[in-house]
């Protein structure tokens, strides 16, 4: 493998330098709007901040119970990120074995990512209150407990570990739970930080089902919070980023945690050995 020049290198660097510059502008945009409360369409545009405040951030703190839809929004994504680690492991290890009518079932899943949620948010509205979990945090979380996409990456995950380590834990006398458990789950870290930034930000995000089966305020996330903020205020600009950044912070945290392991498992299937 021929090495790059130092030019070419450099230049490489420089073109990513540039491409990462042009897409931090909004996210910069945002964070200094929030802090100085300035006109968006003001011309020409400021570039730095001036005289900046921390007052939205306040007003999005105590004008609303902000604290307690934080609080609902990491229970509801908690139980969400868990219930995909243990159901989509399952399902995983299973598409991985032999079975009649496996094509069948490998099939159906791929047709049923054609299929979008907001096509089938009344039956699960349906089975969702005959259940009773009307207005719970489960409720909150069952439409999230496991998704189909997080199905494959473990699938992927769980095909490029050697069949000579699952026969060897089986000749010691090792379940098939214990094989995920103790065998497979460990050997595939990248999969299980996909599941949990991608559960965690699509239920973090969600709006409509939240917005759906929920009646108690004392119930409502982060995204329902925003609709009640805006209420309260007149001028929405700088108050609506602060929201905005206050809801960012924990998913780009998240992310930031757990970046390489989740670019290794959405790589992984791409290459082999």
């Amino acid at each position: 493998m021929s090495r790059q020049s130092p030019l070419a290198l450099s230049l490489r660097h420089l073109t990513l330098v540039v491409i990462s510059f042009a897409m931090l502008v909004p996210f910069y945009w945002v964070i200094k709007t929030a802090i100085t409360n300035e006109n968006i369409y003001a011309y020409p545009p400021g570039i730095l901040p001036r005289d900046p405040h921390l007052f939205n951030f306040v007003d999005v703190w105590y004008l609303i119970p902000f604290p307690r839809y934080l609080l609902n929004s990491i229970i509801v994504s908690a139980i969400a990120v868990i219930g995909n680690v243990v159901f989509n492991a399952m399902a995983g290890y299973a598409l991985t074995r032999q079975f009649t009518g496996r094509r069948a079932v490998l099939a159906l899943f791929l047709s049923c990512m054609l299929i979008p949620f907001q096509a089938t948010i009344i039956p699960a509205y349906l089975i969702t209150a005959k259940m009773g979990l009307l207005n719970t945090y489960f409720g909150l979380a069952f439409p999230m407990l496991s998704t189909i996409v997080c199905i494959f990456v473990f699938k992927a995950a769980f095909e490029a570990v050697p069949k000579s380590l699952i026969d060897a834990a089986r000749i010691d006398g090792l379940t098939e739970w214990r094989i995920i458990v103790r065998v497979l789950l460990p050997l595939s870290k990248p999969a299980i930080a996909t599941n949990v930034i991608l559960t965690f930000i699509w239920s973090w995000n969600n709006f409509l089902w939240p917005l759906l089966i929920t009646r108690d305020p004392n119930m409502q996330t982060l995204p329902l919070g925003l609709a009640r903020f805006l209420s309260y205020m007149e001028d929405t600009t700088g108050a609506l980023y602060a929201f905005a950044v206050m809801v960012l912070a924990p998913s780009i945290l998240v992310f930031l945690m757990a970046q390489k392991e989740f670019i290794r498992g959405l790589t992984s299937g791409a290459t082999k050995g």
